[in-house]
């Protein structure tokens, strides 16, 4: 193996320069500010783990997880996903606190990739998690908040995706009992968004064509509150039966908050995690063809930590709607520029920290030939901002002698 050349990084992980890190604060304060109006107080969880519990329990793949020793010799994991981290955290330092508990977050996860993949294996997300309660009003909190949450990140056009996997694996073994393996395959199949593989899978199988059409219909399950009778009809498993209720109160507390314009019901959602266990969902952006919020119920989570409880939430793939929202997030930021000569350093800067204590932001430079010749342009020219060695400004301030030799560019 070659020896990286000294400008070399890590396949999967990236620098970001001053615009991209002003875009990407702004987001994560604008959403951070949304979970909060809504109750969610906000958590940090160390970057690494033991794997023998939250590596374990994130239900990431081992492949795709990134493992190393400490000096005792005992194997940690960087944070695959903030979920897990949570839930040692609720059931250890907030054991005593009363559910349901509204936990938000912001951080960076690390999965490991295939390097032709031309994916990250460190990227931010922004979520919550909703633990202590079972209700359909809970689910229906969570994707609303979601809604809100891409509202405030700027994303305007997207669709939300919800569906249950409890009417999947209901009905699936109704169909093919005992059939573990092709089940398996099935969803596999779903999961990858892949229709064509699916109905090819149903073709192989050993089954009744009037089996093959009812696991085919469940394609066509995509659409409003309509879905969850046409589902109702599909199935007699009391496990897909009752998932299906439950969707439909969903979809009733969605009509109360007015958001239903964004969701739609569909029944081939499975969500990429193992650990869910009811309503999954996904919201995709008219822009771009990756989610760029994923989130369901995971039930059984916290029992793996002595703490047994509900939970819902989801995470905001704040890096994609970064990449996403592109120039529109552009952050206007108003600098003042203070030039000074030796005469003029002391009030120049101490303006300068007047200025600062009032929030703006401001860069002290010295006279110089180019500062001397900006100015001159400046008098001959009425503008609300200039640029200086590369550097955008609102305000100029010039100071020579005892007090103020020029004015701000406005």
């Amino acid at each position: 193996m070659s020896k990286p050349k000294v400008f070399e990084k890590p396949t999967g992980v990236k620098d970001y320069l001053p615009g991209a890190v002003a875009k990407l604060r702004h987001i994560e304060r604008q959403v951070l500010a949304c979970m909060q109006g809504w109750g969610y107080e906000q958590i940090i969880t160390p970057t690494m783990e033991y794997y023998d519990t939250v590596g374990v329990a994130s239900s990431t793949s081992d492949q795709k997880l990134f493992k190393l020793l400490n000096n005792r010799g005992t194997t940690l994991v960087l944070r695959s996903d903030m979920t897990a981290p949570i839930a040692r955290v609720v059931s250890s330092l907030l054991k005593q606190a009363d559910f349901p508990q509204r936990l938000s977050y912001h951080s960076n996860v690390f999965r490991a990739i295939e390097e032709e993949a031309g994916r990250e294996a460190e990227f931010f997300q922004t979520g919550v998690e909703l633990v202590g309660d079972s209700s359909a009003e809970a689910d229906a909190e969570v994707v609303a908040l979601a809604i809100a949450s891409l509202k405030a990140a700027g994303v305007e056009r997207f669709k939300i995706a919800i569906g249950h996997v409890g009417f999947l694996n209901g009905l699936m073994e109704e169909a093919l009992p005992g059939q573990v393996e092709a089940q398996e395959q099935l969803k596999s199949c779903l999961l990858g968004r892949d229709f064509v593989g699916y109905r090819q899978q149903l073709r192989e199988l050993s089954i009744d064509e009037s089996v093959q059409q009812e696991l085919e219909g469940i394609l066509r399950l995509r659409g409003g509150q309509e879905i969850c009778d046409q589902a109702l009809q599909l199935s007699v498993d009391d496990n897909a039966r009752s998932s299906i209720r439950h969707l439909c109160e969903i979809w009733d507390v969605l009509k109360a908050y007015g958001v239903c314009e964004h969701v739609l019901i569909d029944l081939t959602m499975i969500g990429d995690f193992s650990y869910y266990t009811g309503m999954t969902f996904e919201g995709y952006a008219a822009d771009l063809g990756f989610p760029v919020v994923s989130g369901g119920r995971y039930d059984n989570l916290l029992a793996q930590f002595g703490r047994p409880a509900p939970a819902t939430g989801f995470a905001l793939k704040t890096t994609r709607i970064l990449e996403l929202l592109g120039d529109q997030a552009e952050i206007e930021t108003e600098r003042t520029l203070v030039v000074y000569d030796a005469a003029g350093r002391g009030g120049a800067l101490v303006k300068a920290q007047e200025l600062r204590a009032q929030g703006v932001s401001v860069v002290t430079e010295r006279f110089d030939e180019k500062t001397g010749a900006l100015i001159e342009g400046l008098k001959s020219k009425e503008q609300s901002s200039f640029a200086h060695k590369g550097v955008n400004y609102t305000a100029l301030l010039t100071f020579s002698g005892n007090g103020i030799k020029g004015g701000s560019a406005t």
